[in-house]
């Protein structure tokens, strides 16, 4: 396993500043609908994950068989844009204010970076041969 105990607490510590600036950017000015944001960033991944089995074996056709694969990363997309889109949203129609926009933003792409991280740092690959 190449990822060790430094790269989690790295991770764990990327990830708390993350959530800090997010708690923080609805603490200050009161308002509690960037909270959405953290909700929004640790769920992204989730469509990815269920759908990144779904892929083509070795005894498959390929282009029958990622059309499941696709969905899931295009639902994954979609969900990450909606995580940086509703602060702007919401700073446009001048529910939050502009510093707490950038600061929901900041601690959600923190977030979802570290979840991205995290899975690439702990990948394993499955093989029946090794």
């Amino acid at each position: 396993m190449a990822a060790g105990l430094k790269t989690v607490i790295l991770l764990s510590f990327v990830l708390a500043v993350g959530f800090l600036l997010i708690i923080l950017s609805c603490a200050l000015w009161a308002n509690w609908l960037p909270l959405l944001v953290a909700l929004i960033f640790v769920l992204a991944p989730l469509p990815n994950a269920l759908f990144a089995h779904c892929g083509a074996d070795d005894f498959s056709a390929h282009e029958s068989t990622a059309s499941a694969v696709d969905l899931g990363r295009f639902m994954t997309a979609t969900v990450v844009v909606t995580g940086f889109a509703l602060p702007i949203v919401l700073t446009h129609s001048e529910v939050i204010k502009p510093a707490a926009c950038v600061m929901s933003i900041i601690g959600g792409g923190l977030v979802y970076g570290t979840i991205l991280a995290y899975a690439a740092a702990f990948r394993q690959d499955y093989s029946e041969f090794d």
